[in-house]
């Protein structure tokens, strides 16, 4: 189900509880490391483009949380430190919120904001 928030904040304030702490947290990482990136809502999810062009983008979905933009070739390395997690080809979901590596994904939004 996408969302229909119409900024980030938004988005984030509609979140289940359970899963909002873990939604602000990956917010702020955001913010923290994708310096020079637009953050947005599209496809009914935050996401953080530069240049146009989407790098990473998080959802709350009704199963799982996924991350999106995990699937280059400079993260893959990192995408398999994030366990207990479903990985699909650009994205990683996970069931459990309190399983997500915060470190991790730190480290794979540096090398997004890194990318040319």
């Amino acid at each position: 189900m996408q969302s229909k928030a119409a900024n980030v904040q938004e988005y984030v304030a509609e979140v289940p509880a359970d899963r909002r702490a873990t939604i602000a947290k990956l917010r702020s990482l955001c913010k923290k490391n994708l310096v020079g990136f637009e953050e947005s809502i599209d496809y009914g999810m935050p996401v953080y483009k530069r240049n146009g062009e989407m790098g990473f983008a998080f959802a709350s979905q009704k199963q799982y949380i996924s991350l999106y933009g995990c699937g280059a070739v400079d993260v893959k390395d990192l995408r398999a430190k994030l366990a207990s997690s479903d990985k699909g080809k650009g994205c990683v979901r996970f069931t459990n919120p309190e399983k997500i590596d915060l470190e991790v994904v730190g480290e794979i939004l540096k090398r997004i904001a890194k990318r040319k």
